[in-house]
């Protein structure tokens, strides 16, 4: 099967900062490809690589075999949602849609299909952005994502801001579209979010690609995997876990053990110093194993 989308040795650096590292993955049709990471960790910058929005250093990105820049009326084509907060403030839900429609020539009567797939009622529709909460912006931005009936979606954490019933309705849909052949490209920082949805899960860490596979294989992975954690004083449970026996190495801020977040919490206690505010990013890197 021929990948829908194909990522090949992408970097991205500013200045000395490197934000994604020579990143390369594939993602088919039919499958949600979950592409997870902590924050910061290349996820937005990738996803902006492959839209055209941000130029790579060199590399390249094909969706449907075509560059994105050359792809005619591409809203057709590819549904893309990468920041809920960047609409219109002044327009209205329905203006904001209205206007996708006329640059893609669809039909008035798409907006309102769109309005009803993610539930936002004519009062809702009808107000300005601005007194949108994050959770209706973000079913906005879905509708807009799809108003073109689009081959693949390619959607940056999308679940911010949606209440629990809001994040079920979210997968059934995506899980339909995909069931339906096209494919959905989805980041997130929290496994939990995407481990009952996707079928296929890439891995990225400070800017590079660390693990890959199907969720069946990355998920019986957690035995003798790490966990990243934080806490109040970095310093103090660095030297806590390597007393312990556990390997600890620096990760920016944070630290990467050897070891569940089980393990690390059970250190912290029995030391009696702070507990780790382990990230909702630690439980997914405890999931998956490096390459």
């Amino acid at each position: 099967m021929e990948p829908m989308i194909k990522v090949e040795n992408l970097p991205k650096k500013y200045g000395e900062f490197v934000a994604v590292d020579d990143v390369s993955f594939v993602a088919q049709p039919g499958r949600v490809t979950g592409f997870l990471g902590p924050n910061g960790a290349g996820k937005t910058t990738t996803m902006r690589m492959m839209v055209g929005l941000t130029a790579p250093d060199r590399g390249s990105v094909t969706i449907g075999g075509h560059d994105y820049h050359d792809i005619p009326n591409p809203g057709r084509h590819i549904g893309v949602l990468l920041d809920a907060s960047a609409q219109h403030a002044g327009r209205t839900g329905r203006e904001v849609l209205s206007l996708g429609a006329s640059v893609m020539g669809l039909p008035s009567s798409r907006v309102d299909e769109m309005l009803a797939l993610v539930s936002l009622d004519d009062r809702e529709a009808n107000r300005r952005v601005r007194n949108f909460s994050l959770g209706m912006r973000q079913r906005l931005g879905i509708a807009h994502a799809l108003l073109g009936d689009p081959e693949v979606l390619i959607l940056d954490e999308p679940a911010n801001g949606l209440d629990p019933a809001g994040i079920r309705w979210m997968r059934g849909l995506l899980k339909g579209y995909a069931d339906r052949g096209g494919a959905v490209l989805l980041s997130s920082h929290l496994l939990h979010e995407v481990e009952q949805i996707a079928d296929e899960m890439i891995v990225i860490g400070q800017g590079r690609i660390v693990a890959r596979g199907d969720r069946e294989t990355l998920l019986a992975g957690r035995v003798g995997s790490s966990s990243q954690v934080n806490s109040l004083d970095n310093e103090l449970l660095h030297a806590k876990l390597e007393a312990s026996g556990l390997g600890v190495e620096p990760a920016g801020p944070a630290r990467s053990v050897k070891g569940s977040t089980e393990a690390v919490g059970r250190v912290a206690a029995d030391n009696g110093s702070s507990s780790p505010s382990s990230a909702p990013w630690a439980r997914a890197s405890r999931t998956c194993s490096s390459n």
